[in-house]
């Protein structure tokens, strides 16, 4: 079976969703006998070696777009690719906007189905299937392509572990892109990375988020002080990001990030099914409140039930102390 990944870069390094779908895309591969290919819309001299090592034997670059939009850019050259000779069984793109663009484009010219918002993939001889959480991840359908390949497939976040293999740097193939008039005219003039500081929401090995039970905007402080003491991430619920208390890069849940640390702190959360599918994973979930019925408690590993006024200062306090 030959799969290929869409490739992302960020600060000259894949990018971790990028990471996760080459690691499953290589036990695909070794269970069925096939190789894996990374496609990367870009230069990608500076990221061969960690394509190889979590499993692209080969990578196709663009190299650089010249400000072109990727969606456009990136499924020409793709296209152009498989009408020369090399096509994919699989292609899995990570479920993002620039994977999402560019899957759709790609659908219209190859007149292919695509399948989104996946959280898992069997291959089965030449069957492949996606698993997707329905009705706020309560109910897992399973979906078999049909047809000839390439079959397109998009896939959360932290579907998948990445892992590295170990293996060589991956040779690098150039996937020009073909002239594409009209359609190549947008240019992508600017770009905003929001400033952050410490690490990563949905990287983060600690994840600490507050909701509506903080009462207002000026208490989410102390979720701030209690994730920088453990050295993990803000995160939030949605309610409280739709009252404008914090940014949305902040939210977790279905319509946010889906985050899966090692330990998921939720302040004053009640637990809606929404914000549910987006930490449900974390392997060990600690949950504030002083409602003892809320839906939170249903799932987590450890529950506080009291006032988040009173546990987050003396919690803070204790780790401060340790100092």
């Amino acid at each position: 079976m030959n799969i290929w990944v869409f490739s992302q870069e960020a600060s000259g390094a894949p990018t971790t969703a990028t990471l996760e779908l080459l690691t499953k895309a290589r036990t695909l591969a070794a269970s069925v006998g096939g190789n894996v290919t990374a496609f990367v819309g870009g230069d990608a001299s500076a990221i061969a070696g960690s394509l190889g090592e979590h499993g692209a034997a080969k990578v196709y670059a663009t190299g650089d777009l010249g400000g072109k939009l990727p969606g456009a850019a990136v499924s020409a050259a793709m296209k152009a690719v498989i009408d020369g000779g090399d096509t994919p069984d699989l292609i899995m793109f990570p479920q993002t906007t620039e994977g999402r663009d560019i899957m759709s484009r790609l659908s219209v010219k190859l007149d292919r189905t695509v399948l989104t918002n996946n959280v898992d993939i069997t291959v089965d001889g030449g069957a492949v299937s996606v698993t997707t959480p329905i009705f706020g991840g309560n109910v897992l359908v399973s979906t078999a392509f049909s047809g000839a390949g390439p079959f397109l497939a998009a896939f959360r976040p932290k579907s998948f572990v990445a892992e590295s293999a170990g293996g060589a740097a991956a040779a690098i193939t150039a996937a020009p892109v073909p002239e594409l008039g009209a359609t190549g005219a947008a240019q992508v003039t600017a770009v905003h990375v929001e400033a952050t500081s410490g690490p990563k929401l949905d990287e983060a090995a600690i994840v600490v988020s507050g909701g509506r039970g903080l009462g207002e905007a000026a208490k989410y402080e102390m979720v701030e002080a209690l994730a920088k003491l453990l050295n993990g991430a803000p995160g939030a619920s949605r309610a409280i990001v739709d009252a404008g208390w914090v940014p949305y890069s902040y939210q977790v849940g279905q319509t946010g990030k889906v985050v899966k640390p090692g330990v998921y702190i939720a302040c004053g959360i009640s637990g809606a099914t929404q914000h549910m599918v987006g930490m449900k994973g974390s392997k060990n979930i600690i949950a504030i409140n002083k409602d003892k019925e809320a839906p939170i408690f249903g799932i987590a590993d450890l529950g506080i039930v009291g006032d988040v006024h009173k546990v987050l200062p003396k919690l803070i306090e204790a780790l401060q102390s340790r100092g």
